[in-house]
């Protein structure tokens, strides 16, 4: 596996690094095996204690682990060498394989869905990483970790979702992703104009909308059935109406929001707070959607001061 050509054209140093650093792991699943992309760094010195658990990072929707070529080294530069920090591409997303068996059933959406996300995040914890882990979940990446927080409270030792789905219902968009309607809408999100919009919502300070962070938002377009796995997940409705399941998260909990977001705005941020059993807020000024790349010391900061 390797990454699309197009990513020769990276230019900004955290962009180039976490290129560098990514990886592939063979993944196994009851339905068959997924290469699955991740980058770790931070590895523990022999004077750390060996119980200390590593972080792992879960991007957002069409997304991939490039999410966090800012976050990553400023958390392996505050705790490297006292445990690992992980990224990894979800299943069905970033650069992951998509051409598996896992991929190949008569039904869409028995195939990239929240059951196999689950799965996959499980599998690849206990394969890859072999330890609990701190899960660290953006925007829908936050709904996966509270998803395998309940359904795998052995694999989690503390949480933190920074502008994390969950209250809101399950987007109604699935019951249209029809042929020829669900091909027609992928193609509106391929198009460059419509991801640079998207990305300049998600940003409160728009000049962070480079060509470099354009071209890290749309590498993992050039993976092979890139449309055919996002149609998909979009038939299962996702990641909606999570209020149950973040009520019985035991687990000490980081929430962190930007205070100008407008992709998901702000009103669910104190409702996590008030509905986690062991869960605090903290707002990210100056912020938009993604504090992990738009204040990404300020959120490493929060995150080390948590742990």
């Amino acid at each position: 596996m390797q990454l699309p050509v197009e990513a020769k054209g990276l230019t900004e140093e955290t962009s180039i690094a976490i290129a560098q650093q990514i990886q592939w792991a063979e993944v196994t699943l009851p339905t068959g095996t997924v290469m699955t992309s991740y980058v770790v760094g931070g590895e523990p010195s022999s004077e750390s204690p060996s119980d200390a658990e590593p972080l792992l990072l879960l991007h957002g929707f069409d997304s991939s682990l490039f999410e966090f070529r800012r976050l990553l080294p400023q958390l392996v530069e505050r705790i490297g060498g006292q445990r690992r920090v992980y990224a990894v591409d979800l299943a069905g997303f970033g650069f992951c394989d998509r051409t598996s068996d896992c991929f190949q059933t008569k039904k869409p959406t028995d195939t990239v869905n929240p059951d196999l996300i689950r799965q996959h995040l499980a599998s690849f914890i206990e394969q890859v990483i072999d330890s609990p882990v701190i899960l660290v979940g953006a925007s829908m990446g936050g709904g996966v970790a509270i998803d395998l927080s309940v359904s795998h409270p052995e694999h989690v030792e503390k949480l933190v979702l920074i502008d994390a789905v969950g209250f809101a219902p399950a987007p109604v968009i699935g019951r249209f992703m029809f042929s020829p309607l669900d091909k027609w809408a992928t193609s509106f999100l391929r198009n460059p104009g419509v991801r640079r919009k998207i990305s300049e919502n998600a940003y409160f300070d728009k000049s962070f909308v480079t060509p470099d962070a354009e071209l890290c938002a749309a590498l993992h377009l050039q993976m092979p059935n890139w449309q055919e796995s996002l149609i998909a997940f979009t038939k299962s409705r996702g990641y909606g109406g999570l209020a149950q399941k973040i009520a019985q998260i035991d687990v000490e909990t980081l929430v962190l929001w930007g205070r100008q977001d407008k992709i998901l705005g702000i009103k669910d941020a104190p409702r996590f707070e008030e509905t986690l059993p062991n869960g605090k807020l903290v707002w990210v000024e100056e912020c938009g959607h993604v504090p992990h790349l738009e204040q990404a010391v300020m959120t490493a900061e929060c995150i080390v001061s948590f742990l």
